[in-house]
């Protein structure tokens, strides 16, 4: 008689039907809650990218070797580069802001009240708001672009094996150019814009001029030129670090460079207003008007 158990093997035993329940509504539970809350976590996901960018890019501008060259060559493409555009989006936006405040003071005999109007709209609003905007469609794209592009062809990985630091070389400069830069942009968005609205309100419609100088004089006080560049500021330096954290974390190609350089566009238009809103806030608390 053998000494070995020929019986077949145990099989495992079988879960009743309502615990087979049980276990798939509270697997399904949980995928739905991780499907629900997993744009959360990619949203704080970016946002603390762009933070620990940001803090990386801070620390290496105190530390050697400073490289003015990689400064003035940004602040020279930031800056003049996007002057046209910004003056001619400038002059514009004094035009049409002048003439939609004649036409809506006018009927009150208030029209002299649009130079004042407008150079404080410009001030605190349109010009910082809209200046930051034409640098996200054409800096923040071509920020993305350049550094997208230089990661695909992998010469950020040739700037590390040289022992450069890519943040120190590629992101700082950038940074500090375009917090400089913007606010001087829109301090030149409210010049132009202001001379498109005396040239509207008062050679074309024929608002005293006098009394047109005299509430733009009125009406637009130091600490609204002082909001309007701090705004400027924090918006430029913004859009530079979207375009910068979407052209360095770039992957996948040509399309990968496509996908970034759109997403610095649409994040950064995005992020400059809601900023707005916010810095307004903060501002308005601690830098009040006083007429």
């Amino acid at each position: 008689m053998s000494s070995f158990d020929t019986s077949s093997p145990r099989q495992p035993e079988t879960p009743p039907p309502a615990a087979q329940e049980e276990m798939g509504a509270g697997k399904a539970i949980a995928t739905g809650a991780r499907d629900a809350f997993s744009p959360v976590v990619r949203l704080l996901e970016l946002i603390g990218g762009h933070v620990q960018m940001a803090a990386r890019a801070f620390m290496w501008m105190f530390r050697p070797p400073v490289r003015v060259g990689n400064y003035i060559d940004a602040a020279e493409s930031i800056g003049f580069g996007s002057l046209p555009i910004v003056l001619l989006v400038g002059a514009f936006t004094g035009m049409v802001t002048a003439l939609q405040s004649v036409f809506a003071f006018r009927p009150f005999g208030l029209e002299t009240l649009a130079g004042g109007t407008t150079g404080q709209a410009i001030a605190v609003e349109l010009g910082p708001v809209l200046t930051s905007l034409m640098l996200a469609g054409r800096v923040g794209a071509g920020i993305a672009t350049e550094l997208g592009t230089m990661r695909i062809t992998e010469q950020i990985d040739a700037l590390e094996s040289m022992a450069v630091n890519p943040i120190q070389f590629l992101v700082t400069p950038r940074l500090l150019a375009g917090t400089l830069m913007a606010p001087i942009l829109a301090l030149l968005f409210w010049v132009v814009g202001m001379g498109g609205a005396y040239l509207i309100a008062v050679i074309s419609l024929g608002v005293d001029s006098g009394q047109f100088v005299f509430y733009v004089k009125q009406f637009v006080l130091p600490v609204d030129m002082v909001q309007g560049m701090l705004k400027s500021a924090i918006f430029g330096f913004v859009v530079v670090l979207i375009g910068c954290y979407q052209g360095f974390n770039a992957s996948g190609g040509g399309r990968g460079v496509g996908m970034g350089t759109t997403r610095a566009v649409v994040y950064g238009s995005v992020s400059v207003l809601v900023f707005d809103y916010f810095v307004t806030e903060v501002l308005l608390a601690v830098l009040p008007r006083q007429n």
